[in-house]
């Protein structure tokens, strides 16, 4: 149990955690770009209102996780990013199309405006769906043929629902009156799509990659993993029950609980997560290479923890001083 052991795993966690956290900071802004086109001109500006002071500093997290893949396992680093370059190309174009259209939209005249609103969708959806790809190309460990690349696309697809449910559940908790009626329609049609991915790829996953199927499957491991699945099924129907109900009690001017739909998916994330982790750990590249292979000489590791420990407080903070000053709902959208 020297440095050399432990400082690797002290990375893929902090790796891990950041990754975690971007998928549902971001995952929920992304989730708004997607139903964007489903609201009109007044709904789409009290959507973007309700991620503008956030999406920034979320996407502070994608940055992170890949800097310490950079650092930490730069083995990894040149074979995950050689043979994801296209969709990761596809992803920043998609996030710098999100990225121009939120500041262009606010000031376009309204000729121009709906253009804006349909490139910061369709780059949402891009990102969305590029994200979901790497991650499936990844579980398969970049293998070649049709089927890893249609396992790759169904990932894409699922990733992308789940970040809609986000999306529609982050506009219950921030939004009022009609856009939040609509966001509870939009959480409510979004659940089976965003469960049968879940279960799809579930299901799949196992099969594209044998030493994850090993790891689920073997006893006793099976039974000490059956609250994973079993909880996110919970969590689903606990979602699929309560959303008629807040639809009534927000008819009726109650607005409580209003947090719950975007609590339960982000519960969902976190078993999905803790579920992913399980498989591939401590396998920084399915099936090729390990943390330890793919580490950095144990001196670095050192020089690098200690920086990460000064620089990690201060992205938890700023980001939770963002979140508390801005929290409850959201108002109107303005620039001066």
């Amino acid at each position: 149990m020297n440095a050399a052991y432990w400082l690797p795993v002290i990375f893929a966690g902090l790796m891990g955690l950041a990754m975690l956290v971007y998928v549902v900071l971001d995952g929920f802004d992304l989730g708004v770009g997607l139903l964007l086109p489903l609201a009109d001109d007044a709904g789409k500006d009290r959507m973007v209102a309700s991620i503008g002071p956030f999406w920034d500093a979320n996407e502070t997290w994608l940055v992170l996780g890949a800097g310490l893949l950079l650092v930490a396992f730069p083995m990894a680093h040149g074979v995950v990013f050689g043979a994801l370059y296209i969709p990761v190309l596809l992803m920043l174009v998609g996030l710098i199309l999100r990225g121009v259209a939120f500041d262009f939209r606010v000031k376009a005249r309204d000729p121009h405006r709906p253009w804006w609103n349909a490139i910061f969708a369709f780059g949402s959806l891009l990102a969305s769906l590029a994200q979901g790809v790497m991650l499936g190309r990844y579980l398969t460990g970049f293998a070649d043929g049709a089927l890893p690349w249609l396992f790759a696309l169904l990932v894409g697809a699922g990733l992308t629902a789940a970040y809609a449910l986000l999306g529609a559940c982050w506009l219950i908790m921030k939004t009022e009156g009609a856009l939040q009626r609509q966001a509870l329609g939009w959480a409510r049609r979004s659940v089976p799509g965003a469960g049968l991915a879940v279960l799809l790829v579930s299901i799949v996953t196992p099969l594209a990659n044998p030493a994850i199927a090993g790891k689920w499957f073997a006893l006793p491991q099976l039974f000490l993993l059956l609250p994973l699945p079993l909880g996110t099924l919970a969590l689903f129907v606990v979602q699929w029950l309560a959303l008629p109900r807040l639809a009534r009690r927000q008819a009726a001017g109650n607005d409580s609980y209003c947090w719950l739909p975007f609590a339960t998916t982000v519960g969902m994330v976190l078993l999905a997560f803790w579920g992913l982790a399980y498989s591939v750990f401590p396998q920084v590249i399915p099936g090729r290479m390990d943390i330890w292979q793919a580490a950095s000489d144990p001196e670095a590791l050192w020089i690098m923890l200690w920086g990460a420990l000064l620089v990690l407080p201060c992205i938890i903070g700023y980001t939770a001083f963002a979140y508390r000053v801005f929290w409850g709902k959201t108002g109107t959208l303005r620039y001066q």
